[in-house]
């Protein structure tokens, strides 16, 4: 069996009457990233926190390749590293200076922490910058600084904390390409995120916590079929008819039809896990659509969505999961003070 980076049992945290954490139970292989998901305030920033030492738990165990976080807290801290959702860097500061500071820090001789500034600035291609105040860098070049300081020493295990928030799409890729390259030399990465296409993309197996719980775990692919075989979408001629197509869909595939943002589509789960029938189910759909005498421009039958499988599994709508960074209003009030 694989090493284990993480492995939680009945992890729990309260917060006076709220309990942020509930019972979770984490398995985390080692050389892999894993995605966390959960509707705001479903309790991963805080698991997170337990899980690097800044949090002590309520109940339950915790431990990280094989150190528990409460009996052996310096051992889990020298293998671990966290980049929280804002940069932890000072502004004031050139890159090259910040790297270095921190290499120092680290007990890195001067030279020493130059050196491995000066290579990891090149990596994530930083090097024209190293000479800039942080205040004059743009949203994604702080944040490849912000891991390139989390990385200075390789950790073990990185904690990343929806690490692409409000970043552009470039950006975007380029930490995505930054997260391959940290995982490919042996890191292992716990990802939460706002973004389901991240997870989709960088996750080898996804966790879905709410309410403290882990409600659904899994590969992508295991997650998007247990909420169906496919997903129907539709795309109409007229905008006027879609309430009549919602009403025929609803009938024919006896789901609830999501109403895109575009007003001439719908989208429509498919229920069960055998593609052939969901296949016939979606061609009687579109035969009863064509007798209603609504004209689709366009219609394909799909594997459902990481956000659909979000949305089956939370009840919440992909508008509305946003992962923020606290998870609970008292929870970072709360962390500073056991921090201190």
């Amino acid at each position: 069996m694989r090493d284990l980076a993480i492995e939680t049992s009945g992890l729990v945290k309260t917060f006076g009457d709220n309990r942020a954490v509930d019972g979770l139970d984490l398995t985390v292989p080692a050389g892999t990233v894993y995605g966390v998901l959960g509707p705001n305030g479903a309790g991963k920033t805080t698991a997170v926190k337990m899980l690097a030492t800044l949090l002590r738990p309520d109940g339950g165990e915790a431990r990280v390749f094989g150190h528990d976080v409460l009996r052996e807290p310096d051992a889990v801290r020298s293998r671990v590293s966290l980049t929280g959702q804002y940069a932890s860097v000072d502004e004031e500061m050139t890159g090259l200076e910040n790297l270095v500071l921190l290499g120092r820090l680290l007990g890195h001789r001067r030279a020493a922490a130059r050196d491995r500034a000066m290579r990891l600035l090149e990596a994530f291609g930083l090097t024209e910058a190293a000479g800039r105040q942080v205040k004059t860098y743009s949203g994604g070049m702080r944040r490849r600084l912000d891991i390139a300081a989390s990385i200075l020493n390789t950790p073990d295990l990185l904690f990343l904390d929806e690490p692409t928030t409000g970043l552009d799409p470039r950006s975007r890729n380029q930490v995505w390409d930054i997260v391959r390259i940290v995982v490919a030399h042996g890191t292992t990465v716990l990802l939460t995120t706002q973004y389901l296409d991240e997870a989709d993309r960088l996750a080898g197996r996804i966790a879905v916590v709410d309410h403290g719980k882990v409600i659904a775990e899994g590969t992508p692919g295991e997650l998007k079929s247990s909420v169906g075989s496919g997903s129907v979408h539709v795309r109409l001629r007229d905008a006027v008819q879609r309430p009549e197509a919602e009403r025929v869909l609803a009938k024919e595939l006896n789901t609830q039809v999501q109403l895109e943002a575009d007003p001439v589509a719908l989208t429509a789960r498919i229920a069960g896990d055998d593609a052939d029938a969901g296949a016939e189910r979606a061609s009687r759909a579109l035969a009863a659509l064509a007798a209603s005498g609504i004209v689709v421009d366009d219609f394909s039958l799909g594997q459902p969505s990481l956000d659909e499988a979000f949305l089956a599994l939370t009840g919440a709508p992909p508008g509305e999961h946003s992962l923020a960074l606290t998870d609970h209003p008292a929870t970072d009030k709360n962390a500073q003070e056991e921090a201190a």
